[in-house]
């Protein structure tokens, strides 16, 4: 019997027999009937962030006529590490000449602006400073430059001196500095969004509020991969991508795939300059990576409010989603203290580590380290500021996996669904930069994974 609904005020007609019913009984009763009503798609993407988003866009603008989704578990796209981050447009400067990552950034870098140029969404190229402090500092940044040149980062350029320093950032103190005038600032929730729109456009649909926790076989060979949520909703499909952030292991865990490499979070917190400070910073001013230590250190970076953002530290968050120091899921804390990989990484870095919480606790030692660059800030002159939880990936030797990694289970059994199923388990850092060079790479990797994409087009 053929089902649907009509409103009239408070009538609906469900199977040709009327019912008056509240407003909210209505939203029951389709979120019921959507439960009953399973639909059917060529490919699914899993992950409502900037990558996921982005890799959706390609693939449908490639294919328009692949019926696609992206299914998300949030009430809008870009609800965590997309819209919890610095929001810098990333020139490319630190990678590995000739690594994947460099070559996405720049890429992604020149992408970016045009996109956005297309779109009309704002965005400043405020700059960056890479600013050393000490000698050692000057022959680190010394190889940074021969980086930044084999990268082909644009116009990039060596100062030497306080007085060339201060010509664009007054404030500022240091020996040398690289100067990156492309480095930008952005809104990368606008960013997603759009991307998001340009997919419903196309054709695709978003679903949200649909957390998955299960892929199984569908028993329906034109349809093969049954997607299940935790609140009773399914989907079918024929191939399924995951970009999953902070969820990324768990999700391949679904189809078969090893937990290795583990999702640890990493909250990093941020303060604010205070808003009559906030004109004494023109651009980013970063400092020279110390290659001892996995994370960058604390930076200033203007934000397209207006605001400046001073930080972050990096400390373990208690939850997968864990901004705050009372954001608590046990099983999830668990989790990563008992991991093999993060026990390992804890004792190389006990007191660096140490270090970090302390400066969670007290603002002012992170203040200290900020004074480096522009000494005349204060702790009077900040207040505590948001935070962003970082999706690190780790192997069981406690190594900060740098790298993309792709995943697929091709199981044994005849119900099997896991070689349908690809998991991008690590789109590391300026992932946000490089999402539309990144969305190119992940959909050649579809069309080879899956022949069935280019066959269908």
């Amino acid at each position: 019997m053929t089902h649907f609904f009509r409103f009239l005020g408070g009538l609906v007609i469900v199977n040709n027999k009327s019912k008056n019913v509240l407003c909210e009984g209505v939203k029951q009763l389709e979120r019921s009937y959507s439960t009953t009503t399973i639909r059917e798609y060529d490919v699914v993407v899993v992950g409502g962030g900037i990558v996921g988003a982005a890799s959706a866009r390609e693939l449908k603008i490639r294919h328009p006529k692949l019926k696609m989704a992206i299914l998300e578990k949030e009430s809008e796209l870009a609800k965590h590490q997309s819209g919890h981050n610095s929001g810098v447009i990333h020139a490319g400067i630190y990678y590995k000449p000739g690594s994947l990552k460099a070559k996405l950034c720049v890429e992604g870098l020149q992408l970016m602006y045009k996109y956005c140029d297309q779109k009309k969404i704002p965005y400043k190229k405020v700059g960056k400073l890479i600013v050393a402090t000490n000698e050692v500092e000057v022959k680190r940044l010394a190889d940074l430059h021969d980086r930044a040149i084999q990268n082909k980062v644009p116009d990039i350029k060596l100062l030497n001196g306080v007085e060339e320093i201060q010509k664009i950032e007054p404030y500022c103190v240091g020996l040398q500095a690289l100067w990156s005038p492309h480095t930008g600032i952005i809104d990368y929730t606008l960013v997603t969004k759009q991307y998001g729109i340009d997919f419903k456009e196309q054709g695709g649909e978003i679903h949200l509020n649909f957390e998955v926790n299960g892929f199984e076989n569908s028993k329906d060979n034109n349809y093969p991969v049954l997607i299940k949520s935790k609140d009773g909703q399914q989907v079918k499909s024929k191939y399924v991508l995951t970009c999953g952030g902070l969820h990324s292991d768990k999700l391949a865990e679904l189809s078969g795939c090893p937990r290795n490499p583990r999702i640890v979070p990493f909250r990093g917190e941020y303060l604010l300059l205070k808003p009559e400070k906030a004109a004494m910073i023109k651009g980013n001013i970063y400092p020279v990576p110390d290659p001892r230590f996995p994370f960058l250190g604390v930076h200033f970076t203007p934000r397209m409010d207006g605001s400046v953002w001073l930080g972050p530290n990096a400390v373990l968050a208690f939850k997968r989603e864990g901004y705050t120091w009372t954001d608590i899921n046990l099983s999830e804390l668990m989790d990563a203290l008992f991991y093999p990989g993060f026990l390992k990484l804890a004792f190389k870095f006990v007191f660096a580590g140490a270090e970090e919480a302390v400066k969670s606790l007290f603002p002012s030692l992170q203040v200290k380290q900020l004074q480096r660059f522009v000494p005349s800030i204060t702790s009077d002159d900040v207040i505590s500021g948001p935070a962003g939880v970082r999706a690190q990936a780790l192997d069981a030797e406690g190594n900060l996996i740098e790298d993309f990694v792709f995943d697929m289970y091709k199981g044994t059994g005849e119900d099997s669904v896991g070689g349908r199923v690809l998991h991008c388990r690590n789109a590391p850092s300026p992932g946000a930069t490089s999402s539309l060079a990144i969305a190119k790479m992940m959909a050649d990797k579809l069309e080879s994974e899956f022949k069935f994409i280019k066959e269908s087009s």
